[in-house]
């Protein structure tokens, strides 16, 4: 009996070694709801303060309501807070596990995430450059799912649900424009914060 104890003590150790190796968890959960905190305000900010909620997908910049360079401005501002905090986040939940933050697992997961962000970012821009700015949304969503969708096989099975969620909100963004930034509201800020908690009760408690 006590053979068999150690065999099934042996196995679940050697599957935690295997599942260290070869996936990225020091993702933390309140990296996650600190971005979707960032993202509500950003929203509200866009929409209330700066007048962003484009009708149509063509849209050019320089119509009134729309002050559009301070959009850019804010949601670049958005970002970098939210990059900052989950590296900061991640790094002390590294820390308390005794592990390093960058290791080769970190890199795969930040080059499957990489490409189609880059792919993303790029698109965007040229839409911008034509004043396609009611797809701008829509697309942020999409593509930010289908990097999570990639990146998940190297960490917490969740990013997935998430980045197919991402995916199914930018799809009907598409469709319905005028709840474009509504929409990008839920996806990046609601669905972070609950994704945020889910992970927190889960892994880190």
């Amino acid at each position: 009996m006590k053979k068999e104890q150690d065999y099934i003590r042996d196995i679940a150790e050697i599957r935690t070694m295997m599942e260290r190796s070869s996936k990225f968890l020091s993702l933390a959960g309140w990296a996650g709801i600190m971005a979707g905190i960032y993202a509500l305000v950003g929203a509200f900010v866009a929409y209330s303060i700066f007048g962003f909620n484009p009708q149509e997908i063509y849209n050019p910049s320089e119509e009134p309501g729309a002050e559009f360079s301070k959009v850019i401005f804010l949601a670049l501002a958005i970002l970098l807070l939210a990059i900052g905090t989950a590296i900061l986040l991640s790094f002390r939940k590294a820390a308390k596990k005794g592990e390093k933050l960058w290791n080769p697992t970190a890199k795969r997961l930040l080059i499957n995430m990489s490409v189609p962000l880059s792919a993303g970012g790029i698109l965007l821009l040229i839409f911008i450059w034509h004043d396609l700015i009611g797809l701008i949304a829509p697309l942020s969503l999409i593509f930010y799912g289908l990097a999570l969708f990639s990146a998940g096989r190297y960490t917490f099975k969740e990013i997935k649900t998430l980045g197919l969620i991402q995916v199914g909100l930018g799809l009907i963004a598409s469709c319905f424009v005028e709840y474009g930034v509504l929409l990008w509201a839920v996806g990046f800020g609601v669905f972070h914060i609950v994704y945020g908690i889910s992970m927190h009760f889960n892994y880190e408690k």
